[in-house]
């Protein structure tokens, strides 16, 4: 059985909830499909994030999807490259390579995504903050210690909820939207995989 590592963000600066993890609750509720699924809430921190990542993957997982909420988006964004880049421009880890790109079938995950109804595109740069990190991270850990886990970042736009509290008009889609994407995107992963 194919074993999947789901992580997601907790609240942060003036969000009292996160998309991402609420997405994942979402999932958990209903996915029954024929992948073992662990979830992770990792917290806004990079030393935090990054020890409790690098503990999560001895797990021997088969992927590691990794989610954060990106305020502004309108799609589910696949990230395709993890830099090793901070915002203020210094490396994560120090001796260790630029950036790492997925080798995943980001865009035929995406399209089935598109095909389902859901807005989706893969995109080439997850920033320069922690959810580049995780993605980033991911791929350093996996390589380091010679495991066979592929990762991967999703971004996704916030939930109603959040932009009905902000009275914005800010894109968002609901938990069950973003946990079908997910489902489609792990279904795909897999078939690609196996």
């Amino acid at each position: 059985m194919t074993k999947v590592l789901l992580t997601a963000f907790e609240p942060y600066d003036r969000w009292p909830d996160n998309s991402s993890w609420m997405s994942l609750m979402e999932l958990t509720h209903w996915y029954d499909g024929p992948v073992e699924l662990v979830t992770r809430r990792y917290p806004v921190d990079l030393r935090m994030m990054s020890e409790r990542l690098r503990k999560d993957l001895q797990g021997g997982y088969d992927l590691a999807i990794h989610c954060g909420q990106a305020p502004g988006s309108s799609q589910m964004r696949l990230e395709s490259v993890g830099l090793n880049l901070r915002t203020d421009g210094t490396e994560i880890l120090g001796d260790a390579p630029a950036a790492y790109r997925s080798k995943l079938p980001l865009a035929v995950s995406a399209q089935k995504i598109r095909d389902a109804g859901i807005p989706a595109a893969v995109s080439h740069h997850a920033g320069t903050y922690l959810c580049n990190a995780a993605l980033f991270l991911s791929h350093h850990y996996s390589a380091a210690f010679s495991m066979r886990t592929q990762s991967l970042f999703v971004h996704m736009p916030l939930a109603p909820v959040q932009v009905a509290r902000e009275n914005s008009d800010s894109p968002s889609m609901s938990a069950p939207m973003t946990s079908a994407a997910l489902a489609i995107l792990i279904q795909s992963l897999v078939a690609s995989t196996n």
